[in-house]
């Protein structure tokens, strides 16, 4: 790519960071942004894309540093010999091809740059959490992984192969593909599928429900979960609840693509009692899917890192206790509630569920981190607690 255009994509770069005040994820910013600028080709959208991101995986790193050394610096770390070097740093592109740690550790010697600056909170980290592998994590953009609805497992990937289009199996039904594939584009596999992180795939191994039980996923948003539930044992008879009806309508849709029609909705506060709607209802097993800083997954959305505040983890500590508390009165004696987060945080994770062992007497049968940092995931905390 000539200097020229490559200059002229860093003018369209620098727009975008002087306009993005946070205030959208920035995806949807992005997406606002290329609409206005409909001048702009698919490359250059690409190419912009491709190094806005990086430039926000540098959290907190380097602050004095210049607009154009932190973007050659993200340029150097996130992409492999990427052409940005050639005008924002020539002297860097002997280094491209390095790896990440080799990388890191080259911008350690001769630049501003610190590793451990990139993630402001590292003090609020989980024992769980291996601090490097994560923070090298936060570098890298995370794959899209799918399962496929059961019975559809050859007929997707008869058709994936037909479109050529790159993936891994890592199970009979679960695959992983470039983030960006453009699988909604592919209208004739509507219904095969559903998007979902490996992470979170992984946590429908701590349901275990039985034929036939009934189950509520307490903080359904989009219903991954509860699909995923239904999926396992389709008989269960399942309540999803939240707290925004805009959600649930998305989930009824996500459903009806999934074949599930067989499941009851409520808008319900869990900031609230609930006695009012339940009526006393008991469940032999309840997902708390709870609402939290979302930190395992910032290597999707890296302006999280910028934009999040330390008070925050807190606020979600309390909200996350006072929502658990509300759920638990309609959990039958001997059954599980299965508690999970997307956060690395200990306040969010650990220290919810001592609080849930000392006030609310709640036995843990299983808790764990899925570590997606190591699969190119997202991280994700699950327990599993007995209502004695």
């Amino acid at each position: 790519m000539s200097s020229e255009r490559l200059l002229q994509q860093l003018r369209s770069i620098d727009r975008v960071l002087d306009a993005y005040k946070f205030q959208d994820p920035l995806s949807r910013f992005m997406t606002a942004f290329f609409k206005e600028n409909r001048q702009m080709g698919s490359k250059d959208r690409k190419a912009v894309s491709g190094l806005v991101y990086p430039y926000f995986r540098l959290g907190k790193a380097a602050p004095q540093a210049s607009r154009s050394d932190r973007l050659a610096m993200a340029a150097l770390l996130c992409q492999k010999e990427s052409p940005w070097l050639t005008v924002l740093k020539p002297a860097w592109t002997e280094i491209s091809g390095k790896s990440t740690s080799e990388k890191i550790e080259f911008l350690e010697k001769n630049s501003s740059f610190e590793l451990t600056a990139v993630f402001p909170f590292r003090q609020q980290l989980s024992s769980g959490i291996v601090e490097r592998e994560f923070l090298e994590s936060l570098l890298i953009q995370p794959d899209l992984f799918i399962r496929i609805h059961p019975g559809k497992e050859q007929s997707m990937l008869n058709r994936l192969d037909e479109l050529g289009i790159r993936y891994t199996n890592l199970a009979p039904n679960v695959l992983s593909m470039l983030n960006g594939t453009p699988l909604d584009q592919v209208r004739s596999l509507s219904g095969f599928y559903e998007v979902q992180d490996l992470s979170s795939q992984r946590t429908g191994d701590y349901f275990r429900a039985n034929p036939g039980e009934s189950w509520w996923d307490a903080c359904a948003a989009s219903g991954g979960k509860s699909i995923l539930l239904k999926q396992q044992q389709p008989s269960v008879n399942l309540l999803v609840s939240d707290i925004r009806n805009s959600i649930l309508r998305n989930l009824d849709e996500r459903f009806e693509k999934a074949g599930i029609s067989q499941y009851r909705r409520k808008i319900i506060d869990l900031s609230k009692n609930p006695s009012d709607i339940l009526q006393g209802e008991q469940f032999d097993g309840i997902i708390l899917d709870a609402p939290c800083s979302g930190s395992g997954t910032w290597s999707r959305t890296p302006e999280m890192i910028s934009l999040f505040q330390d008070r925050q983890i807190g606020q979600f500590n309390f909200l996350q206790k006072q929502l658990a508390l509300q759920t638990i009165p309609y959990l039958k004696h001997g059954k599980p509630l299965i508690y999970i987060t997307c956060s690395v945080f200990k306040a969010e994770n650990e220290d919810v569920i001592h609080y849930l062992e000392q006030e609310a007497g709640l036995k843990v049968e299983e808790m764990s981190y899925l570590t997606g940092y190591n699969h190119r995931a997202d991280t994700l905390f699950v327990a599993r607690l007995i209502k004695p």
